[in-house]
């Protein structure tokens, strides 16, 4: 079979998964509901593996052509130089994309089979994790413009669903509505970017519009300028970059597999992606591109601060994930394509990882996300212990873990560029020392320490269960019917699903770095090269050395070790400092706390501002001009002739005979002034 022939399987399995489990959902029974979704991305992965084999049995040519492969099922409007067609796009992009969000997809779908097996809603879940998986999906092997912006809106609809999976809480519910409306935000910038680009290149075809581009456009054109700042409005709305990123957060109302979806695998790697297929737009408009990565390592900094005070065990990971992709948003803004899209898949392992032993601490804990009490679990938990460390020293960049080779593969990238992409790359060992203080308070307030209760009740091998379940936000009483999470908790060490789904992810964030090491081997570059063809940007000569590379390798572990050896000191040997240091900067504590008051910011400047315009136009325009005047008006005309003409009816003979001769007086007369 053909490369596209795999690429539209590869959307047809998590098509009849959610189909099938949505319709059918009565006939399979909750529990078969769970294994047909999991096989059918599972199937998608296999169809991915065989995109890439058949790809890679094709020669990539001179310009690269020869791997870059579409096909379409049919038209949606054709007229002059527009052809929108139901397009995909089969390129290494495309095909790493769709490796990395079915792999990762298939572990997440195995790992719910038992964290939601008690859950009254667990058909309806597998089938909302299929069209997410679906979703991102057609987004990432799109062909144009059009098929792209459908599969945008799915994906920030599915986020929707799962969000506020759990509909009886209201805190998911407001979390799901705020992370659609934050994402229909970026859905305007995207289609807003695409007609401007439409409007001079006359085709919404990826290989169309780059062909063009040159002819069009000049160097840090106004129009271009504009459109790729549109474009990256998208971007951060769906990647979660500051102003855009309050959302994430809130997204942990979903249950704990969806939030491993979100931040891993799918929706917040979207904009990373655009930016990667994009690029030759963003060569062409530097402008722009510096914007995206200011944006991002302003997010990465941001996140990173935030997550040193959080207290919700989830909330951390979430704040984690923002400051990781802002990496990838800086480096794919740079110009470090493939260094981007290798962050992103070791980053994917590990986060979906540190996110599946996070849910396994919280089922141990009978749904309690609080750090506070949560304590003493390494001699309880071993296994979910051992993947916590695994994600942890992935994430914090230390060696020989895959995190320390592709986090680096951008800092060494922006400090070769030189110029003031240097210091973009000083503060990305900034954010690297925040990554390893902040991920390791986690983990030492998790695991170190006396064990909490619910730790010691498993240490005797009783699993905690809540008696009264309870919101952990809120702390409101929650029933387990459908619309709240079931009644059973589950953790990795019971769960041979769990299990599986988190040990593959723990060797995946092991040796995944593999892939990538300075002077042995560029196995994604190399796969990747033929998409960047012509790339000044992605030439080879643009990177380190491979003496330099090793050098900022060497750097950046030390990075990684100073910010845990700092969270050991404050944590663990000495008792008391984080106390002490909230204390002594009471109001630098309470600004990370409320999150640098982005939320009240956008309330005041965005929120307020449109409901009181939404009030003036309901008094003013709807209830006063279209209700009282041109409804209400009419209204008023018909019931007072009504009201009249009741008047009139009288029932008298003598009434009706003087109406009608006053009537034909009038007529004649009419006739005789006609006549004069």
């Amino acid at each position: 079979m053909s490369p596209t022939t795999w690429g539209w399987l590869v959307l047809l399995f998590p098509l009849l998964g959610t189909v099938v489990i949505g319709v059918g959902y009565k006939k399979l029974g909750k529990g078969l509901a769970g294994w047909v979704g999991t096989a059918m991305i599972a199937l998608s992965f296999v169809s991915s593996v065989g995109a890439l084999v058949t790809l890679l049995g094709r020669h990539a040519g001179a310009s690269g052509a020869g791997r870059e492969l579409t096909s379409s099922l049919w038209t949606y409007a054709a007229g002059g130089s527009l052809d929108a067609k139901l397009q995909i796009l089969v390129d290494p992009i495309s095909v790493f994309m769709i490796l990395v969000v079915s792999g990762v997809s298939t572990l997440i779908h195995l790992y719910s089979v038992s964290y939601m097996k008690s859950d009254e809603g667990k058909a309806r879940y597998f089938a909302y994790l299929n069209f997410f998986v679906l979703s991102m999906l057609i987004l990432v092997l799109a062909g144009n413009f059009v098929l792209l912006t459908i599969g945008w809106g799915l994906v920030g609809a599915a986020s929707y669903l799962l969000i506020s999976f759990w509909y009886r809480r209201n805190t998911a519910t407001k979390a799901g509505i705020k992370a659609f409306v934050i994402n229909v935000v970026g859905d305007v910038g995207l289609v807003l970017g695409t007609f401007l680009l439409l409007r001079h290149t006359g085709t919404v075809s990826f290989l169309g519009t780059f062909k063009v581009l040159p002819h069009v456009f000049h160097k840090d054109s106004t129009d271009l300028v504009a459109a790729c700042l549109l474009l990256l409005v998208g971007a951060f709305a769906k990647s979660a970059q500051v102003p855009l990123h309050t959302w994430l957060p809130d997204a942990m109302e979903g249950p704990t597999p969806v939030s491993s979806l979100i931040h891993a695998a799918t929706m917040v790697t979207a904009g990373v992606y655009l930016i990667v297929r994009l690029h030759p737009l963003f060569q062409l408009a530097p402008t722009a591109a510096a914007v995206g990565a200011i944006v991002g390592c302003v997010t990465l900094l941001v996140a990173g601060s935030i997550a040193l005070v959080v207290t919700d065990l989830k909330r951390v990971i979430a704040y984690s994930t923002m400051s990781q992709i802002g990496y990838m948003i800086m480096g794919a803004s740079a110009g470090a394509y493939s260094a981007a899209l290798f962050h992103l898949m070791t980053h994917a392992f590990f986060k979906a990882l540190l996110f599946m032993a996070a849910g396994s601490v919280i089922g141990a804990m009978a749904g309690t996300q609080n750090l506070d009490k949560i304590s003493g679990f390494r001699k309880a938990m071993p296994f979910t212990f051992a993947c916590f460390i695994v994600g942890s020293l992935a994430l914090s960049g230390i060696p020989p873990l895959s995190g320390w080779l592709s986090k680096d593969d951008i800092i060494g990238y922006l400090l070769n560029r030189g110029g003031d992409w240097s210091i973009l790359g000083v503060l990305g060992y900034v954010g690297a020392l925040l990554t390893g203080l902040y991920t390791f308070r986690l983990i030492f307030r998790v695991f170190w320490g006396k064990p909490c209760e619910e730790a010691a009740e498993l240490e005797q091998g009783h699993l905690a269960h809540a008696h009264t379940p309870r919101n952990p936000m809120t702390g409101e009483v929650e029933d387990t019917e459908v619309g709240f999470p079931g009644p059973e908790h589950a953790i990795a060490e019971r769960e041979v699903p769990m299990k599986v789904a988190m040990g593959t992810l723990a060797v995946l964030a092991t040796v995944g770095g593999a892939l990538q090491i300075p002077g042995v081997d560029h196995v994604i570059q190399n796969f990747l090269a033929s998409s960047f063809v012509g790339s000044k940007l992605a030439a080879p000569s643009s990177d380190p050395s491979t003496s330099t590379a090793w050098l900022g390798l060497v750097i950046g572990a030390a990075v990684g070790l100073l910010g845990i050896t700092t969270a050991y000191a404050i944590w663990v040997r000495k008792p008391g400092t984080s106390a002490k240091l909230q204390a002594r900067f009471a109001g630098v504590h309470q600004f990370l706390v409320n999150k640098w008051y982005f939320d009240e910011l956008i309330d005041l400047v965005i929120v307020r501002p449109v409901l009181a315009l939404g009030r003036i136009g309901d008094v003013v325009l709807d209830r006063g001009v279209v209700g009282g005047g041109l409804t209400g008006g009419g209204t008023g005309v018909v019931e007072a002739a009504s009201a009249l003409v009741r008047r009139l009816q009288t029932g008298l003979l003598r009434s009706y005979a003087a109406m009608m001769v006053l009537g034909l007086s009038a007529i004649a007369l009419y006739f005789l002034v006609q006549a004069s």
